[in-house]
């Protein structure tokens, strides 16, 4: 037995050499990302008045031209829906900025009409993060191939070497990522919200639904997300898609283009005339949605932020946040799937409640959170939360029939994804930004903070009376546990454990609670 460990087991200085020469392997597979890689500059076309969107945002918007117009995008249908027929509308230019695509139904049908757009002669710009774009890069440089379509990754890991490698070893830049997301058309329509280009956030993935919220723009807020994809498109880590796929093969390219072609053919025709012909986008191709008027601007983070340490001064989005629930004076609504308050956000939800503000928070439950270390940090903080006086809610897994128009729903899993908050029934921000270490210290966010009561009521009302069935709400008792509180079916149930989760699952968000809470 001796004889057998002896030779098994190296000994220390057998295994000093072996972990010198793995860190040697990751070293030498540590290859840098091409970010001074030449590209041309470019900017947002100004002269788009000529176009179809200029003329119909004139006919919705009554001719005003000094404020803007919203309306809200809740079904993800309709979110799809909208940012189709809209690019089918487009005549001059494209700007899509997202944090992922993946190459699925929603992306293949998403991307296929861009390339439609191009073969009409408009300037597509597609500005992807790299971490969670999962499409081949073989794809990616046949889009980018198109001659109207330029495609930008940001902030790449290297291709060469060792992908992994590559990220550990450059991990201080590789975890910093842009979690913007933004569509704009023409310069004169925007979406800006959540939703990322999968299947999930659609209604089109049948397992589950990523419930979301996007906002579609018109007004010079829209010249606003022009000028923030400008400042991310024109940024050092934008680096275009020919840096990264260096494959001269002509025959390879064209093979890749026909193959992708069928695949964009196959996936898009019954989901395109499915989802332009829902009901409410019927009636956003023929102007007979009211817009909410109101004055808005956009919140983002400079892209520098990825390059600086972390620092309150980069945290522009957040900090203008905090300033407009310090604001408050009655009442904030807070939809955020990744919830860490930390001790400053503590600190300020005491602040608030001292001075009578009611704080309603709606994030993830165990069961439906599909990130569990970021849950593993969010319930060390409950009780605080709940001792504070904050009405919080945890979203049911089982909910998404209860979230869709018809409430028929065959979806079988729920996810919140939304990340909206309203403040006293008048002001609505909505975007990119999470309420976690991540979002707020490590990634670049965006969104809108609009100034509106009247939809700012009606979306409070919907919120007050829509979470209570499709949430369970905390309640702290007199012993310090504590419990969940629904009705379902129209019964009053009460749950003493994680609701609608197994053992296991209990088991790994204990087990995660080990995880850096400042990484998530």
């Amino acid at each position: 037995m001796a004889i057998y460990f002896s030779l098994s087991i190296p000994s220390h200085r057998s295994l000093a050499r072996i972990c010198c020469l793995f860190l040697l392997a990751i070293v030498a597979g540590c290859a840098t990302a091409p970010l001074d890689y030449p590209k041309q500059t470019s900017v947002a076309i100004e002269e788009t008045s000529h176009t179809r969107e200029a003329v119909e945002t004139d006919k919705w918007m009554a001719g005003r031209t000094d404020i803007n117009g919203f309306y809200p995008l809740v079904s993800g249908f309709d979110a799809f829906g909208a940012r189709l027929l809209l690019i089918d509308d487009a005549e001059v230019s494209i700007d899509a900025q997202y944090f992922l695509m993946k190459p699925d139904h929603a992306g293949l049908v998403f991307v296929s009409k861009l390339m439609e757009a191009a073969d009409r002669g408009v300037r597509v710009r597609l500005l992807l993060d790299d971490i969670f774009t999962n499409v081949e890069d073989l794809d990616l440089a046949v889009v980018n191939d198109h001659p109207n379509i330029e495609l930008r990754i940001f902030n790449p890991i290297a291709r060469k070497g060792i992908y992994v490698f590559n990220y550990i070893g450059h991990f201080g830049l590789a975890n910093r990522r842009m979690h913007n997301k933004a569509l704009v058309i023409d310069n004169q329509v925007a979406i800006v919200g959540g939703r990322n280009i999968a299947e999930e956030y659609y209604q089109l993935d049948t397992s589950g639904e990523f419930l979301d919220f996007d906002m579609i723009s018109v007004g010079p807020v829209v010249r606003q997300v022009s000028t923030e994809f400008d400042t991310y498109w024109n940024h050092k880590l934008a680096v275009p898609m020919e840096a990264l796929y260096t494959d001269k093969d002509r025959k390879k390219l064209a093979q890749a283009r026909t193959a992708l072609l069928q695949e964009m053919r196959d996936s898009g025709d019954s989901i395109y005339a499915e989802a332009i012909n829902t009901p409410l986008i019927k009636q956003l191709n023929e102007l007979s949605l009211s817009p909410y008027i109101a004055n808005a601007r956009l919140l983002t983070d400079d892209p520098q932020k990825l390059l600086e340490d972390v620092s309150d001064d980069q945290q522009i989005v957040v900090n203008e946040m905090r300033e407009a629930l310090l604001a408050a004076e009655e009442e904030i609504i807070i939809f955020t799937p990744y919830f860490i308050p930390r001790k400053r956000g503590i600190e300020l939800v005491k602040q608030l409640r001292s001075k009578g503000i009611r704080v309603v928070v709606i994030t993830n439950s165990l069961a439906t959170n599909n990130h569990i270390p970021v849950h593993s940090s969010y319930a060390t903080y409950r009780k605080d939360l709940l001792k504070a006086g904050v009405e919080l809610w945890e979203a049911r897994a089982d909910a998404a029939k209860i979230t869709t128009d018809d409430g028929q729903s065959q979806l079988e899993h729920l996810t919140l994804h939304t990340k909206g908050i309203l403040i006293d029934k008048k002001r609505i921000f909505v975007g990119s930004l999470n309420l976690d270490p991540r979002s707020i210290d490590i990634n670049t966010e965006m969104g809108l903070l609009i100034d509106s009561p009247e939809m700012g009521a009606m979306l409070t009302d919907s919120a007050l009376s829509g979470i209570p069935d499709m949430a369970y709400r905390l309640q702290l008792g007199d012993d310090n546990t504590i419990t969940w509180h629904a009705t379902i079916d129209g019964k009053q149930v009460m749950e003493t454990k994680e609701p609608q989760t197994s053992g296991w699952r209990r088991f790994q968000a204990w087990f995660f609670r080990i995880a850096p809470e400042k990484q998530l």
